[in-house]
């Protein structure tokens, strides 16, 4: 098929009017294009008065040949989607692979085992997403946690709390092979072409669900309440796995285990260091929320025609002189701050949207990079320390009840603690208290967040707005370890696969999911 980049559409056009763009560009009357599906699409919000989509189609036409001899745009060239195809399988074993934990990663490992013939046992320490749900929203309203079953612990992995964002740096060939699982599963099918697709969390329930029901279909053996709590080794590899279930401990005799546990398994983390599986520390990033007017993020984006267009998100980031850095992340247009805490007296904060986009005030993390340099030991888990010791003081400072420590923009500037929240009423539930995030914060972060709040501000005019509320703390941005392992994707303790972005390879649902095709890849051909 023909491809053709960089096409201009008005806000409004449509695809008969995409269609007549394409044909012009071709040089054939637009009755002559066969079949016409959007690649790409973008905004391109440079010029205010000029905001437009520019769109990528793949065309079909009758006389491929001599329309692209004829043709010397240099925007249009010859396409081939190649599908992606699974490699042979050589495993023999006679056991099943065990995939411990049902995020991105241990969902589409176990599934592209199974849909390969080598269906698996699923272990999930928390719940199944429709109690998962119900759990969630209990602890929101009531600050009553349940450690088992939260944002973080459940069957889809903390994304399913989020927005079902879907962007990702890398370049993986099997990133499209993922779009369109989650399109079959019931995601929309504007995930496949939009610049900055998202399902939202609403829905994303509902196609992890779809998942589940596949790997039983499928073959799997999954198994919710069933937490990974010790291994069997011998010889160098896992023979067995301990797990604790809901009627009590048993072995599980294994000889392919992928650990794909989650950034907040922090007892997986320490049964992990006990039973002499190699980690080190990771650098991740660590700061507050921020939520501000989505009107006036929007208008800042778009210009005059922003209420013709979806609601606008940004990323920001700047690098200061003390060699320190802040950035913008996992940022919800029209969304909520959620209170995203695991653990009795700890307090964690993450952002979600639903699929709408619909609400009123826009958040994202605004973040400090942080390193090992940093946590003041050199253990392996001294990051999943560091997170906790903020953890504990936002907690605190929140009032004990996971009620958040908020500040607004203005006087967080100014070094005074707030009394009193101006215009902009904050989302996070239980609740939030005005009060000093200097407490439950290191110092170097608040620095470099003060310093990074009027320059973001002449990149994004408004970010630095004195009534824009920041909620604390942001600790979970991704893992503070790395499960250590080679090229066949294993441990040194062999037999173990470590995945995804609780054992840090990955940093969204897109690297995560990739991260677990290709770890089934590796189990599939391991003899």
């Amino acid at each position: 098929m023909i491809r053709i980049s960089n096409i201009p559409l008005p806000i409004g056009g449509g695809e008969a009017q995409l269609k007549r763009k394409a044909a012009r560009i071709l040089g054939i009357k637009p009755d002559a294009v066969v079949r016409l599906s959007l690649a790409r699409q973008s905004i391109d919000a440079r010029k205010k008065n000029d905001v437009h989509y520019v769109c990528t189609v793949d065309v079909t036409v009758a006389d491929e040949a001599g329309v692209m001899a004829r043709c010397r745009d240099k925007n249009v060239s010859l396409h081939e989607h190649v599908p992606y195809t699974f490699p042979p399988v050589r495993r023999s074993s006679s056991l099943p692979p065990v995939v411990v934990g049902m995020g991105p990663a241990g969902l589409f490992a176990a599934f592209y085992l199974a849909r390969n013939g080598i269906p698996s046992i699923v272990l999930e320490r928390g719940r199944p997403v429709e109690e998962r749900t119900a759990d969630v929203e209990r602890f929101w309203a009531t600050g009553v946690l349940n450690p088992a079953s939260n944002v973080q612990f459940g069957e889809g992995g903390a994304g399913t709390f989020s927005d079902g964002k879907l962007t990702t740096g890398t370049h993986d060939s099997r990133i499209s092979t993922v779009l369109r699982t989650l399109v079959m599963a019931g995601a929309p099918e504007d995930i496949l072409y939009q610049h900055k697709p998202h399902i939202g969390t609403d829905v994303l329930r509902d196609v992890v669900k779809t998942i589940r029901l596949e790997l039983i279909r499928l073959g799997c053996d999954v198994r919710f309440g069933h937490r990974l709590s010790g291994l069997g080794l011998k010889d160098g590899r896992v023979t067995s796995l301990t797990v604790d279930g809901p009627t009590g401990q048993y072995d599980l005799p294994c000889d392919a285990l992928v650990l794909s546990p989650g950034h907040s398994a922090r007892d997986t983390f320490q049964m992990l260091m006990d039973a002499g599986v190699p980690m080190a520390p990771k650098p991740f990033a660590i700061g507050v929320r921020i939520e501000h007017s989505q009107a006036a993020i929007s208008a800042a984006q778009f210009g005059p025609a922003w209420e013709q267009l979806p609601p606008a998100d940004y990323k920001l980031s700047c690098h200061l002189p003390d060699g320190r850095s802040a950035f913008t992340f996992c940022v919800c247009p029209g969304g909520s701050v959620v209170a995203a805490a695991s653990e009795q007296g700890r307090l964690v904060t993450n952002g979600m949207s639903c699929r709408a986009r619909d609400g009123a005030l826009i958040n994202g993390g605004f973040l400090v990079g942080v390193s090992p340099a940093d946590y003041g030991s050199d253990h392996p888990l001294a990051g999943a320390a560091f997170q906790a010791r903020w953890e504990e003081a936002a907690f605190q400072l929140g009032g004990g009840d996971f009620r958040a420590p908020a500040q607004t923009v203005g006087d967080f500037l100014a070094g005074m603690p707030s009394k009193k929240l101006g215009s902009i009423e904050p989302t996070y539930r239980p609740g939030v208290t005005p009060t000093d995030l200097d407490r439950c914060l290191p110092g170097f972060v608040t620095g470099t967040l003060r310093a990074a709040l009027p320059i973001f501000d002449r990149k994004l005019h408004g970010f630095a707005a004195p009534e824009a509320v920041l909620t604390g703390v942001e600790t979970r941005s991704s893992s503070p370890v790395r499960i250590l392992r080679d090229d066949t994707f294993q441990s040194p303790v062999r037999g173990l696969y470590p995945c995804g972005e609780g054992a840090g390879y990955a940093g969204g649902i897109m690297s995560a999911a990739v991260d677990g095709i290709r770890v089934a890849e590796a189990i599939a051909q391991a003899l």
